[in-house]
């Protein structure tokens, strides 16, 4: 059996802790410190399924653990690419349903990186004509230092 940590810090005393097999449990104000997660979005997560089983202490209080750090970090990852809620919360479903949903969320995660291609692709072209419209504003100064961009 692992020894139990209390994790009080910070986000590099958690993953120092779970390199040296301790079991790391919190309550919801340190996990949502270590997460950037605020407490009532993670209440929300828990509430529409897309955080479950997450254990309680004998006062009924939230004990998050090193699993739940990696999968709120997913759910960010997700999140932050772009995938809506609804279709996080399929994602959801289905991974709580277990080993034989595995296509279907190789699906999901297939047609979300398709997504996240294209965005890429599209930022680049915009990113490239912003560059060209600094290029011109430097140009444009080095010819006649008197107009102001």
């Amino acid at each position: 059996m692992r020894p139990f940590l209390v994790l009080q810090r910070t986000r590099n005393l958690a993953a120092e802790a779970m390199r040296l097999g301790f079991k790391i449990i919190m309550n919801i104000k340190r996990f949502s410190k270590l997460t950037g997660i605020s407490s009532h979005t993670l209440r929300y997560y828990e509430k529409i399924g897309l955080i479950l089983n997450v254990a309680r202490n004998s006062k009924g209080h939230r004990d998050y653990s090193e699993k739940d750090i990696a999968w709120v970090e997913f759910l960010k990852r997700l999140k932050v690419t772009g995938m809506p809620l609804n279709m996080m919360k399929t994602f959801a479903d289905l991974r709580y349903k277990g080993g034989t949903t595995v296509n279907d969320r190789l699906q999901i995660l297939e047609n979300h990186h398709r997504k996240i291609t294209e965005n890429i692709k599209t930022l680049l072209k915009h990113k490239d004509k912003i560059a060209d419209k600094i290029n011109i504003y430097k140009n444009w100064e080095i010819q006649d230092p008197s107009i102001k961009t």
